[in-house]
């Protein structure tokens, strides 16, 4: 009998939450099938059948929240050996995007009209629908949520010539739609709350929040800085590179980390020692509809501005469709905040957990200030706040740290300078 189990796939990972299985006891599986899916601290991801045969026994029910090393399920094996083997999870599900096969480019015109779906199926359906030369998306699941199980797309393909005879005339959907939503309207009405479960990437988020605030003695500094000459240089270098400005605040901090390494840190209290970590991976806070993820920058204080705009675009349009990787989202050593295109002039953010710092980018705006001659000027002002891990350093290095990195943005050839 082959047990499956939930096993730690990295960052100290203690816990997960059972989603949806694709299979029910008594099914067969091959090996590598996707059996279940799980929600982790940091993504969604699946657990393959580790043997091919029969599954025998589910233990643990859909919604569940089970530690690491928890048996989920047994499966006889096809060749009834007794032995027990661990599956470790594959790959982050989260709708992740597949190549386009000769088939699918058929269909390319008709998913422009209708505009991008969002679909729900395992790689191993998505697999078994290219082997079929079957169009996913124009598959109708059945499963938990609309999602697409391997026998609807073996029926699809079954009933292939009849496919669009079943579906409905527009104005049956509208009017579907119509009651579907009344009842809707009249259930709400009878409630006197909405009931939104605490589980999943929202639970994962509180608890490391949570972690973060009573481990952390959080102090937060305040600095204003002067975006003009930033914004100037930008217009000056448009036609050549289009850098963003979030790009400009990774480089200048890349500088800064370099010459007060104390903020690209990790205290480690049990060995009383504080490690100076080597490697300057950034993290970006990015709000999704899901929650807040940290896509990661892997190096980048060796890569150039150019590189560092175009990695962390990929990365915040993967973090959105909840596509990233188990790598892309691990080891950040200091994380960003850039708030300020969502109208924030202000906020004191909580660090990310078990980094030592973070810094937060607010509202660029134009105010009067007087400059060295007593003349009141309009320039573009922007507030910035550093959080830091005050077991770690103290207000003097959190002033001198934040005043490089205002020095750099407020003088943008001296940047360039310091980038030899």
């Amino acid at each position: 009998m082959v047990e499956v189990k939930l096993h730690d796939i990295g960052e100290g990972m203690t816990e997960g939450d059972i989603l949806t299985y694709f299979i029910q006891e008594g099914d067969q599986v091959e090996e590598d099938q996707p059996i279940v899916e799980m929600q982790t601290e940091k993504m969604v991801a699946e657990i393959t059948a580790p043997a091919k045969g029969t599954v025998k026994e589910i233990f643990i029910a859909e919604g569940t929240t089970i530690s690491v090393g928890t048996t989920i399920m047994t499966i006889e094996s096809e060749d009834a050996m007794e032995k027990t083997k661990s599956s470790e999870i594959q790959r982050a599900e989260g709708n992740q995007a597949t190549q386009l096969s000769a088939s699918d480019n058929q269909h390319t015109e008709t998913k422009q009209k209708n505009g991008p779906k969002r679909i729900k199926a395992s790689p191993y359906t998505r697999k078994v629908a290219r082997e079929l030369d079957v169009d996913i998306e124009l598959v109708e699941g059945t499963g938990k949520d609309g999602r697409i199980m391997i026998e609807d797309v073996q029926q699809f393909s079954q009933n292939r010539e009849s496919a669009a005879t079943k579906v409905k005339p527009e104005v049956e959907q509208l009017q579907n739609q119509f009651f579907q939503e009344t009842e809707e309207q009249v259930d709400a009405k009878e409630e006197e709350a909405e009931i939104i479960p605490f589980k999943g990437r929202r639970k994962q988020i509180a608890k490391k929040m949570t972690t973060s605030i009573y481990t952390i003695p959080h102090v937060h500094h305040m600095e204003e800085v002067d975006m003009t000459e930033l914004l100037e240089f930008r217009k000056e270098i448009k036609s050549d590179a289009d850098i963003s400005v979030a790009a400009f605040f990774i480089k200048a901090l890349t500088i800064a980390l370099k010459e007060y390494p104390i903020f690209n840190a990790k205290l480690h209290e049990e060995k009383e020692e504080i490690r100076l970590e080597k490697g300057i991976h950034m993290g970006i806070a990015t709000d999704t509809e899901e929650g807040l993820i940290v896509p990661v920058i892997q190096s980048a204080d060796i890569k150039s501005i150019r590189t560092i705009h175009r990695e962390m675009k990929e990365l915040m349009k993967k973090a959105k469709e909840n596509t990233l990787s188990l790598k892309e989202m691990t080891g950040s050593t200091f994380t960003i905040s850039n708030v300020g295109p969502m109208g924030s002039i202000g906020a004191t953010p909580i660090i990310n957990y078990p980094e030592v710092a973070l810094m937060a980018f607010h509202k660029t705006k134009k105010a009067p200030v007087v400059n060295d001659n007593d003349e009141i000027v309009i320039r573009s002002m922007m507030n910035v706040t550093l959080t830091f891990d005050h077991r770690v350093t103290d207000g003097g290095n959190a002033i001198a740290f934040t005043n490089k990195f205002k020095a750099l943005i407020e003088n943008p050839r001296l940047l360039l300078i310091e980038l030899r």
